[in-house]
């Protein structure tokens, strides 16, 4: 089955971490942050094939680290006996990546990003220079989610 293409990033990866077809993304053991497999999302998802639409404008997993950043993601370091893991064996860690035998498993957080709760992505900002200046005035940012998101 078809992604549905959102034009606002976290909706765009909320979706994708809750399709069951979608392997190279997942909730971790909490539902209060996620996993992404960089090989198999460089192979699942920065590649279209004949015929396919491109899920993202990119085809380089370093623009979609930069895209997380962007939206107030920031990288948890994984240690072997976290129970953020869940069930999933790991093999050793490099520069705070879990490695697999593919590659690093990497693991992402914010606090407006839930399992079961889309109706707080409206909360997550693409920091800008002037969304920057706004939140150091003191003034709210909007956000620009489509309007199915917005419970």
């Amino acid at each position: 089955p078809a992604i549905p293409r959102p034009c606002i990033f976290p909706v765009k990866l909320w979706l994708l971490v809750n399709n069951p077809y979608v392997q190279s993304v997942r909730w971790d053991a909490r539902g209060e942050g996620l996993f992404i497999d960089q090989a198999l999302f460089e192979q699942e998802l920065l590649v279209a094939g004949p015929g396919e639409d491109e899920l993202f404008k990119t085809k380089n997993f370093g623009s979609i680290v930069r895209q997380l950043n962007l939206y107030g993601f920031h990288k948890v370091m994984v240690s072997a006996g976290s129970s953020a893991m869940g069930p999933t064996p790991w093999l050793s860690t490099v520069r705070g990546d879990t490695v697999y035998p593919d590659g690093p498993l990497h693991h992402f957080w914010n606090p407006h990003f839930r399992h079961d709760r889309p109706d707080l992505l409206i909360k997550i900002k693409r920091l800008t220079k002037a969304n920057k200046e706004k939140l150091d005035a003191g003034l709210e940012v909007t956000s620009r989610l489509l309007d199915d998101y917005q419970n």
